[in-house]
């Protein structure tokens, strides 16, 4: 009959020769996250400056949101390693696909919030639809006040503001010419006929 003492000492043994192996894996990890902390941040530094040069003024909120889905993806990606470097790899493995599947029903669930953030970002990228340019969406005629990721805000000639879904306005839209500026256009281009048009 195995006494008290023994299994004791067989725990105790058990538990040195786990730290021990434990030890070096641990480590290393730590080397492995100081160096994949001072290369994210050179990395996302770069990222940064670079969509900062495409992205000015109003558009900074779509280099924003494009430099916080590569954070994310990074460090999702040196959470993963530093787990297999301690011995971990299958609860890494067990975690990716577990996270996929979250991602997949978060996804789902916010469908309609993705669309307004992608019809979003092409509508910041688009130059005819600008603040300050009249447009007409939705049965809405009016001034662009303000466009962020996931709505638009357009001032009407009645002095109302009215909010509409990106997704609502990227789908179908026109840009507005008073008709002031088209009979001055039409008046500029007689001129310029006129002009042209040699004397008898």
């Amino acid at each position: 009959m195995t006494t008290l003492p023994s299994l004791l000492t067989r725990s105790i043994a058990n538990f040195v020769d786990g730290v021990a192996v434990a030890i070096p894996r641990l480590l290393s990890g730590l080397v492995f996250l100081a160096l994949a902390y001072v290369t994210v941040r050179i990395v996302l530094s770069l990222v940064r400056t670079s969509i900062n040069r495409l992205y000015v003024g109003d558009r900074e909120l779509v280099g924003d949101l494009l430099v916080t889905l590569a954070a994310i993806f990074l460090w999702f990606g040196v959470a993963l390693t530093f787990l297999k470097i301690l011995g971990m790899g299958d609860i890494a493995a067990s975690l990716g696909t577990a996270v996929g599947f979250i991602a997949l029903g978060v996804s789902y669930a916010l469908s309609e919030m993705i669309e307004d953030t992608v019809a979003g970002v092409y509508l910041l990228r688009d130059p005819d639809f600008n603040p300050g340019y009249r447009v007409e969406a939705k049965g809405v005629t009016g001034t662009v006040a303000a466009i962020e990721l996931r709505k638009t805000r357009i001032d009407t000639d009645a002095g109302d503001r009215v909010v509409l879904a990106n997704r609502e306005i990227e789908s179908r839209w026109t840009h507005d010419v008073p008709e002031a500026e088209e009979d001055a256009g039409d008046t500029d281009a007689d001129d310029a006929d006129g002009e042209s048009t040699p004397a008898a």
